[in-house]
């Protein structure tokens, strides 16, 4: 049966993340092997404690609530054409304008004062992405640089204010922020360990899903990432689509950020810096910049992140050996691109030289 464009093109998107994917868990099976431990066992604790049983699910859906935000910082630029990986940066900006609020005024500790809370977090995660975007629009400065830089730049400014004018001079060991009224916390989900996160997370991927691929908006996006040149010859406003799609993305890396701080932290200090930003790249890219992917991919990633410390107690390596089998994920996932447009190519029939006439056959022999 002949498969048209886009079948292939279906096939294609499913294929080869998971043959990376496939990939990726057999070089850190040789990885595991070459220290001395038996891969087998290692593959088994590593599906075990991402989704063994209820608690490695909590401790998995815990860890994909901010990769799904994170992913979209890289995402939604990337429909218009950019490749932002300074989602990091954003992420830890948006926690300190979150931590930072209650030192201007006292929002009310309810559900009003969370939502002041996450809100400046994502404005402060939309102004520094956005900012990667004009200075790519306005200046010509590669975004790829210039937000990777601004990342360390935030990292820079976080550690400036956390373990400086906003430390709260209770925290001895571990500088921090004031901590956040308990009111204005992010509560479990249910009963459960997974805090409300997950849902913005999902929310999230899911509208912006539906505007990229049913909204105008999202097609003058998706247009301009496609083909610049033919966006301005239709008089597209490409500098301004892009920058709002940096802001886009950006917001949801800074809500992350907000998240981290008003459900799991309580304040902001340095166990907001774990590579969460980073992360999202990953995830990204193995989800094609597709948001509704990025919801399962997410979920994938934060079980191998859970399963670290199953694999730290039973074979005595390090948890963070699951950032090897990211790093091969990536690798892979990037050699992958070499293959699109040839899996599933249907090669034409040689055909067969013609015979030729009998009365030439006869005068050859001759």
């Amino acid at each position: 049966m002949k498969l048209t464009e886009r079948t292939r093109d279906a096939l294609e998107s499913v294929a080869l993340p998971l043959m990376a994917m496939a990939g990726a868990l057999l070089l850190f099976g040789v990885f595991i092997w070459a220290g001395g431990k038996d891969p087998l066992q290692a593959w088994a604790l590593l599906f075990k404690g991402a989704f063994g049983d209820w608690f490695s699910w909590q401790n998995t859906l815990q860890r994909a609530a901010p990769l799904m935000l994170t992913a979209l910082c890289v995402a939604i630029p990337a429909r218009a054409g950019l490749t932002i990986i300074g989602g990091e940066g954003a992420l830890v900006l948006g926690g300190l304008a979150c931590a930072g609020l209650p030192y201007l005024f006292a929002p009310p500790a309810n559900a009003v004062g969370t939502a002041m809370l996450l809100l400046a977090a994502a404005a402060a995660g939309a102004a520094w992405i956005a900012l990667a975007g004009a200075l790519r629009q306005y200046r010509g400065v590669n975004e790829t640089i210039s937000s990777l830089l601004l990342a360390y730049t935030a990292i820079a400014l976080f550690k400036h204010f956390v373990e400086g004018p906003m430390r709260d001079p209770a925290s001895l060991n571990k500088p921090s922020t004031r901590p956040i009224d308990e009111g204005m916390r992010i509560g479990g989900l249910l009963g459960t360990d997974i805090h409300w996160g997950l849902v913005y997370g999902v929310v999230a991927c899911v509208l912006l899903g539906l505007w990229l691929f049913f909204t105008t908006t999202g097609f003058a996006t998706r247009v301009v990432g496609g083909n610049a040149r033919a966006a301005r010859l239709v008089g597209l406003p490409s500098a301004r689509i892009i920058v709002i799609a940096c802001a886009i993305g950006g917001a949801c890396a800074g809500l992350a950020g907000g998240i981290e701080v008003t459900a799991v932290h309580t304040s902001a200090n340095a166990s907001l810096i774990a590579g969460l930003g980073y992360a999202g790249i990953l995830v990204a890219f193995v989800a094609r910049q597709n948001p509704w992917v990025i919801i399962p991919v997410a979920v994938l990633f934060g079980g191998f992140g859970s399963a670290g410390s199953l694999l730290q107690r039973r074979m005595d390596v390090p948890d963070a050996s699951v950032l090897v089998l990211q790093g091969f994920a990536f690798l892979l996932i990037l050699a992958s691109e070499a293959l699109r447009g040839k899996l599933f190519v249907e090669r034409a029939p040689v055909p067969k030289p013609p015979a030729m006439p009998l009365p030439t056959v006869i005068k050859a022999n001759v």
